[in-house]
């Protein structure tokens, strides 16, 4: 499937922030989509926190921009549905079964996703053998986190949370990649806050359909689970949306996707922070595995055209 380049030239200076914004503001999501979904449905809560950050967005990058045509909104549409209902919306509806550092980790199969799919479906960078030996060391570093860290105490994970979060990472991977390659609107906010307007009101129907609106009680809803979502609307998207959508329009994919090896490291070690969670050597040694992968993609990884 050959497909035309929808790349951005952002300044050089702004990549090494954009990075640094999209690690840390990541890693703090999971842990607030724990607290989130323990009083507010997933879909009805994701949908209105995606609502509301894309109006912000769309108010503040339409004006003085090119008026988006039905092609880009055709576009930005088809990216919000794998990235934000099918990705983002199935790794907060599985985080009702499972623990969030478990889903932070199994996240971390995106990389490995986002390589192969820029190749054989997208046609696009071929793997170096460094490139693919770091992608295999994340996700060995992943293994061993998983295997040996215990994060939970020992107790059995939900088969289907684990499924659902796997397959998150397919589409979360393929939608990221379109969004790259697609026809999208020359401004990197227009575009990002179409995706989260579009995504937003895809939820806003699984919402409907899965039955949560109507069951849906606000005079339920605890304060934690609304500073969690409030942590989603400003970090989650206002800040990480907009720096991985960027990136992903003017760096290699494999580095953006180093993102899917660091916020696991940090989601791990806010578990212990916050939530008491054990840290053990071994899980030690598997973040210094994670964080050499990340090096080698970056470093030996092939050079931006």
């Amino acid at each position: 499937m050959a497909v035309k380049n929808s790349m951005i030239d952002v300044p050089k200076w702004l990549i090494p922030v954009m990075f640094a914004g999209l690690y840390t503001a990541w890693s703090t999501t999971y842990l607030a989509i724990h607290y989130m979904v323990l009083t507010m449905p997933p879909y009805l809560a994701s949908g209105l926190r995606f609502l509301v950050a894309g109006a912000i967005l769309f108010l503040l990058s339409a004006r003085g921009a090119q008026r988006p045509s039905l092609r880009h909104w055709r576009d930005t549409t088809i990216t919000g549905s794998f990235i934000i209902l099918l990705g983002n919306g199935s790794i907060v509806w599985a985080q009702q079964f499972i623990p969030s550092s478990l889903a932070a980790l199994l996240v971390a199969t995106v990389p490995i996703w986002i390589v192969l799919l820029n190749w054989l479906l997208f046609r696009q960078a071929r793997p170096t053998f460094m490139e693919f030996a770091g992608v295999c060391g994340g996700f060995l570093g992943i293994a061993m986190l998983i295997g040996f860290s215990r994060i939970t105490g020992g107790e059995s994970f939900s088969l289907i949370g684990v499924v659902v979060v796997l397959a998150a990472s397919f589409f979360w991977a393929t939608g990221s990649l379109y969004s790259r390659y697609g026809t999208l609107p020359p401004s990197p906010l227009l575009s990002v806050s179409m995706q989260m307007l579009s995504g937003g009101a895809l939820m806003l129907l699984a919402s409907l359909f899965t039955g949560e609106m109507f069951a849906f009680n606000p005079g339920a809803v605890s304060l934690v689970s609304l500073i969690g979502w409030a942590h989603l609307v400003v970090f989650g998207s206002l800040v990480g949306f907009v720096c991985y959508l960027t990136l992903m329009r003017s760096c290699r994919p494999s580095k953006v996707a180093t993102y899917a090896y660091v916020t696991p490291v940090g989601a791990v070690f806010l578990g212990w922070a916050v939530a008491g969670e054990t840290i053990t050597g071994q899980t030690l040694i598997a973040t210094a595995v994670i964080l050499l992968s990340v090096f080698v993609i970056i470093t030996f990884g092939p050079k931006e055209r």
